[in-house]
């Protein structure tokens, strides 16, 4: 059942103390072809390792900051393959998240059909928060939701930890084209 004063996506980042984990199971989220980082991605551009400062933030500070608290960060992302080109872009830019403290793992789609999955992609902070992310069919946000809900978190936790004991990490996945 939904809470009735949910906390706010960077309230749940701040207040866990153990765990925040991600399951990623699209292929696509709101790419713009014409402006922004994935038409920058596009035209060339790559984030230089070398210039932390450069980065996508506020979201990395954030991330950083979390796992500087001892708190584990883990995020797994299913992917068809061959991968779209929005997941390659995806790709190219996890170092970032790697680099602030997140671990990253990928799992092709074919290796997840057996697994029970939620219908929606997720945040589960500390087996107990759930932050779902609900997305039109083009890709589009359409809006998050905040759950304290025992059952539902048991079946994220359950789940990622299925998704993240067969995928591949970060510096081990080869792109297929």
């Amino acid at each position: 059942m939904p809470s009735s004063v949910p906390p706010t996506f960077s309230d749940l980042m701040t207040r866990c103390t153990r765990s925040a984990v991600h399951l990623e199971m699209r292929d696509s989220y709101a790419v713009d072809y014409e402006q922004g980082p994935f038409a920058d991605w596009r035209n060339g551009f790559r984030h230089d390792p070398a210039d932390r400062e450069s980065w996508w933030r506020p979201w990395l500070d954030l991330v950083q900051q979390t796992t500087n608290r001892g708190v584990s960060v883990r995020r797994a992302r299913i992917v068809s393959e061959p991968v779209s080109e929005y997941t390659r872009f995806l790709y190219d830019g996890t170092f970032t998240n790697i680099a602030a403290g997140e671990q990253v793992r990928w799992l092709p789609r074919r290796q997840a059909s057996a697994l029970a999955l939620p219908g929606n992609d997720f945040w589960l902070f500390d087996d107990q928060w759930i932050h779902w992310n609900h997305f039109t069919g083009d890709g589009n946000s359409a809006g998050g939701e905040v759950f304290e809900d025992l059952a539902a978190a048991a079946l994220c936790a359950t789940a990622f930890e299925a998704v993240w004991d067969r995928a591949i990490p970060h510096d081990k996945y080869e792109i297929h084209r």
